[in-house]
């Protein structure tokens, strides 16, 4: 059984969630946050991040690893393409999203406003809200340009386009939006990946989760 260790609202354990739905594998999902000092969870994420996955070969963590696994293990439908440019944009932008967009979206915005915000009741640094909020149109703009120039959401849908939606899921959780009349074409990106039954699936969980927070 194919069994997956974190938390619904981590952007890294949505991005796994949405590649076993597209890949139509049935999972368990084990609640834990990170740092966590469960031993199960220990044993497969030494480093305590989520998430963390198992199945009936294999132990790994690491969201970007896992998704490796079940590309090699379930190839079926393709997420990282065949050719050899496609591919590397697709890996790419997996990156660009795992750390940049995971910096202002998450990290800077979803971490002040909901985890500190609203789960733990503390104040929200408000000067690193700030700074995220600057830097987002930025961001928003590297990528509508290489939505423009066709290096990412190609013909088939990709990691690459997963990872970056994942991302702002998170920032739409902190109560922010792309701009649509600045960034059309990754605003008309994200609502088309946003629609994928793969996403609605995790959405639907996520938001009695929010809703709990008050």
């Amino acid at each position: 059984m194919n069994t997956l260790l974190g938390i619904p609202l981590s952007p890294f354990v949505r991005k796994v969630r949405v590649v076993m739905a597209e890949k139509n594998l049935p999972y368990d999902l084990r609640p834990v946050f990170p740092g966590s000092d469960d031993a199960e969870f220990r044993a497969l994420s030494p480093l305590g991040k989520i998430p963390a996955f198992s199945d009936e070969r294999i132990g790994l963590a690491d969201s970007s690893v896992i998704c490796a696994y079940l590309e090699k293990s379930h190839p079926t439908p393709a997420l990282l393409p065949a050719d050899p440019v496609a591919y590397a944009h697709a890996l790419w932008f997996e990156e660009y999203a795992d750390t940049k967009l995971f910096h202002v979206c998450t990290e800077g915005l979803f971490f002040e406003r909901i985890v500190k915000g609203r789960m733990r009741g503390e104040p929200a640094d408000e000067a690193k809200v700030a700074a995220s909020l600057k830097e987002l149109p930025a961001v928003c703009d590297y990528l509508e340009q290489k939505i423009s120039a066709g290096a990412l959401g190609g013909a088939a849908f990709s990691l690459g386009e997963l990872a970056v939606t994942t991302q702002f899921v998170n920032l739409n959780h902190a109560g922010e939006q792309v701009d649509a009349a600045s960034f059309p074409k990754l605003a008309a990106l994200l609502q088309k990946t946003l629609a994928r039954p793969s996403f609605q699936l995790c959405l639907e969980d996520e938001k009695s989760l929010m809703a709990s927070l008050g």
